[in-house]
């Protein structure tokens, strides 16, 4: 399986990659998973935040593949325990298709994004900073992946 986190915010601490690669490398190379930073809009005085968005979209759209299953880390979406997420994972799997999950900027993601999305997913009704986000999903992948095959991680 090949999941693909797109994600807008290219300069992100030494502790977020330490964390992302701390959990990724425990994983298989049948589970693969690879984040791709993609540069934030810029904000200021001339420019809205609508425009910021839509810019931030148009990176994220080209970025995703054909025939990618596309989920989208939005705050609307549907929040799902550890088990479920495992089922979702599974449920992917069995598509045959390389998933992305796209995170947005600051401002969330494009009505574009939205709209490509098969699937809306909410980590949690608390608003998470990017940095941590990126964390969160390469630890619940591994746990998802650990649960999924019976490694002691996930207990």
């Amino acid at each position: 399986m090949r999941i693909q986190i797109l994600a807008i915010g290219t300069k992100m601490p030494q502790w977020v990659d330490a964390g992302c690669q701390e959990y990724l490398k425990r994983l298989p190379r049948d589970f693969s998973v690879e984040f791709k930073g993609l540069p934030l809009a810029s904000r200021g005085k001339s420019t809205s935040t609508r425009v910021a968005i839509e810019k931030e979209g148009e990176q994220l759209l080209a970025a995703i593949g054909d025939n990618h299953w596309v989920v989208a880390l939005d705050r609307t979406g549907k929040m799902w325990s550890t088990e479920e997420t495992a089922d979702q994972v599974g449920q992917w799997e069995m598509k045959g298709q390389p998933v992305t999950l796209l995170v947005g900027g600051p401002d969330g993601l494009s009505s574009g994004c939205l709209q490509r999305a098969n699937q809306r997913w909410s980590l949690s009704a608390l608003t998470l900073p990017h940095p941590l986000v990126r964390v969160l999903l390469a630890e619940q992948l591994y746990r998802v992946w650990s649960l999924r095959n019976n490694h002691p991680y996930h207990k």
